[in-house]
């Protein structure tokens, strides 16, 4: 398939790298300086919809650099040019609705790092896609970096062979725990009620179990999420048979408020997990935002995150199937 495209300008940003024969992020620019207006583009992304699917299942990112994108009403738009059905975001990030399919990036305070992670990873039916857009870039930090999720799965194979299949043979178990309401001074501030989007316990249940899950009630109204055994890694249909490191081992890991241990509730070795972190932190990639970026990504095949930043930063976001 060609990367090239009569109706975009391949370009390039700092931090892009070539992994495996692909450009991470990959980078389209308007053609002619005329045509960087939001309506030209929406034009462009209709007419050459399949194209860019594949085209960001190939390269599992791709940013639109370059494009008069001013505000969310301009980035739902763009989303709804591609007729993707929306998912409901399921996790611990506070988010507020901003408009349509668009909502806010992760509540947390912009000190705090957000871990590589796939979104949605530990729920049934993980969102395929997961797009970023820039209104404000921040003056320092407040990049959200990058990672090929095959090439962890391989360096992990190569340094730690029989425990990385003696993990997938056991699968893995997840907790997390959360208050009733939401604390906006944490990155993992959302409260049950809000996550689950009712107050009523049973029905809380209800939904969590469809979504892979059970619930244990804690005195003071918190309560401990307990996630059905999963999987170490995943591979995923038109991906080259790429094994992809689709787990939450090393973000949930002996925190304060969550866990992941072996399903026949043995610990995973310390150092497995800590390398592992140092493997997903050398393959990152990274790009500063600018205003108007809109950044799509492959949620199947990459891992991100979030530098901590200084204010102000607004990057909004939209999840689809």
């Amino acid at each position: 398939m060609e990367i090239s495209c009569k109706d975009f300008k391949v370009g390039r940003c700092e931090g892009q790298k070539v992994v495996d024969g692909e450009t991470m992020p990959l980078v389209l620019q308007p053609l002619e300086p005329h045509k960087s207006d939001t309506k030209s583009l929406l034009t462009t992304l209709k007419q050459n919809k399949d194209w860019f699917e594949q085209v960001l299942i190939r390269n599992s990112a791709v940013l639109l650099r370059g494009f008069d994108v001013k505000n969310a009403e301009d980035f739902n738009d763009i989303i709804e040019a591609f007729g993707w059905d929306e998912t409901r975001y399921i996790g611990a990030g506070i988010r507020k609705h901003v408009y349509k399919r668009v909502w806010t990036a992760n509540e947390g305070p912009l000190s705090e790092p957000i871990y590589f992670h796939h979104e949605m990873v530990l729920v049934k039916g993980s969102p395929e896609k997961v797009m970023f857009f820039c209104e404000i870039p921040p003056p320092e930090g407040g990049q959200t970096p990058l990672v090929p999720s095959f090439r962890v799965t391989e360096r992990m194979l190569e340094e730690f062979p029989e425990a990385v299949e003696e993990v997938e043979a056991k699968g893995v178990n997840y907790t997390l725990t959360a208050l009733s309401t939401n604390d906006t001074s944490s990155i993992r501030g959302k409260g049950w009620e809000d996550a689950f989007g009712t107050p009523d316990k049973a029905e809380a249940e209800k939904r969590a179990k469809a979504l892979g899950m059970d619930l244990e009630w804690l005195p003071g109204g918190g309560v401990k999420t307990v996630f059905y055994p999963q999987a170490l890694t995943q591979v995923y249909d038109g991906r080259k048979g790429r094994r992809m490191w689709f787990n939450a081992v090393v973000g949930m890991h002996g925190k304060e408020t969550s866990s992941a241990m072996l399903a026949d509730g043995t610990e995973i070795p310390e150092t497995f997990v800590k390398r592992c972190e140092q493997i997903i932190e050398e393959e990152s990639i990274q790009f500063k935002w600018e205003k108007g970026d809109v950044l799509f990504l492959d949620n199947m095949a990459v891992l991100h995150g979030r530098r901590t930043s200084l204010p102000p930063r607004k990057v909004l976001v939209a999840i689809c199937k």
